[in-house]
């Protein structure tokens, strides 16, 4: 994996809460997803930050849905996994599992 592939802990959590809400990823949705998956307070800045970083590499686009009154008549932007970011998202998986594997003895309170 190139250093352009390369994910750190936050965006994989952010591609995945995208993945999990599927068309209803919005950046509040994926923020929420988030608190209620990892139980980790995030400032919803942050998710949008990653967002746009995830969408500079090409592993998530995003669309404009239809403008709602509840929202003064503003749309809400939904995103959407590329197969660049499920590709990224595979191989950033794989390296974790080749790191920890044979580490659990390690772990173990001794």
């Amino acid at each position: 994996m190139g250093r352009s592939e390369y994910l750190g802990e936050f965006e994989q959590m952010v591609l995945l809460s995208v993945l999990r809400l599927g068309s209803d990823a919005y950046g509040v949705s994926v923020h929420e997803e988030l608190g209620r998956t990892t139980g980790r307070e995030t400032k919803r800045g942050a998710v949008y930050v990653a967002l746009e970083r995830l969408a500079a590499k090409g592993y998530v686009s995003s669309r404009f849905g239809d403008p709602t009154a509840e929202r003064g008549g503003r749309a809400k932007r939904y995103y959407a996994v590329e197969p660049a970011g499920r590709t990224a998202l595979r191989a950033s998986r794989q390296a974790l599992m080749h790191l920890w594997s044979g580490i659990e003895p390690e772990l173990e309170d001794r």
